[in-house]
């Protein structure tokens, strides 16, 4: 049943047990960029679905000083049966200098989303303000135990109160900086808020993915990333067009077989 489990687990399961694995002084330094990792994937994701190039295309996004805890999970996955692959090698920050990172640090990028991101990021801040709330009901319930040191349900709700002003933070910052994208333009090339049908020319199968901004990514609900390797190779092509993308884990070729604009309505039939 265990071997099953670890077969069958999905990304939250794994960083769950992952961060459990961890000395307190470290989960708390790592939690936050663990659960940036699997919510970029797609918590609800089973690990063995995880593939080299999700992880390299999360890779284009993140600094150096970040990867370190992402390989050490990524390591762990692999060494507790999680998934079959070795991802961890996959994950390669983009460089930057020392001049890209103080401009980084000074104005904050320009972010683009979907009507659909945005409302759904609205949504989401708003569940999140909510149980906010019943966390610091809770921990004001467990309070009453005045010893502290052995009070495992307040250090529970401390925990989950910070996991959720993180996230919190993030969302306000991004809908502050956010510009929702316009209705579909009159270009046949592909464009940021497209929906671009492709196949894959190694297997045959049809891919599905609309471009958005790396905020709003998330493969496992086909929302591409324009900064990941093959969000660049898609911009800008034509349908009919083949892309391919250099990754740790090989070169992956796709023909791009339609472009539906942002305002159309989806009409791709699955290939056979």
């Amino acid at each position: 049943m265990a071997e099953d489990l670890e077969r069958n687990a999905t990304l939250a399961e794994a960083a769950n047990a992952f961060l459990s694995s961890l000395p307190p002084e470290e989960k708390e330094q790592t939690r936050v960029e663990i659960f940036k990792f699997i919510r970029w994937l797609g918590t609800s994701r089973q690990v063995k679905d995880v593939s080299p190039l999700d992880v390299a295309s999360y890779g284009e996004q993140i600094t150096p000083s970040i990867i370190t805890p992402l390989r050490s999970f990524l390591t762990y996955i692999r060494k507790k049966g999680f998934t079959s692959t070795n991802l961890a090698p996959h994950l390669r920050a983009k460089k930057t200098t020392v001049k890209i990172v103080t401009v980084w640090q000074t104005e904050q990028p320009q972010v683009t989303l979907t009507p659909e991101g945005y409302a759904k990021l609205e949504k989401e801040l708003a569940e999140l303000k909510s149980e906010r709330t019943l966390v610091i009901d809770e921990m004001k319930k467990a309070a009453v135990d005045k010893d502290f040191r052995e009070n495992a349900p307040l250090a529970a709700a401390r925990e989950r109160k910070a996991r959720l002003d993180g996230r919190i933070k993030e969302i306000e910052a991004i809908l502050n900086q956010a510009q929702i994208i316009k209705e579909a333009r009159g270009s046949s090339k592909a464009k940021f808020g497209d929906k671009v049908v492709l196949q894959d020319l190694s297997s045959g199968r049809e891919l599905v993915y609309t471009l958005v901004d790396p905020r709003e990514a998330n493969p496992a609900k086909g929302k591409l990333s324009v900064a990941s390797p093959l969000g660049k190779a898609i911009l800008d092509k034509e349908k009919g067009e083949i892309v391919e993308v250099s990754a740790p884990a090989g070169t992956f070729r796709c023909r791009i077989t339609d472009i539906l604009a942002s305002s159309s309505e989806e009409k791709s039939t699955p290939l056979a």
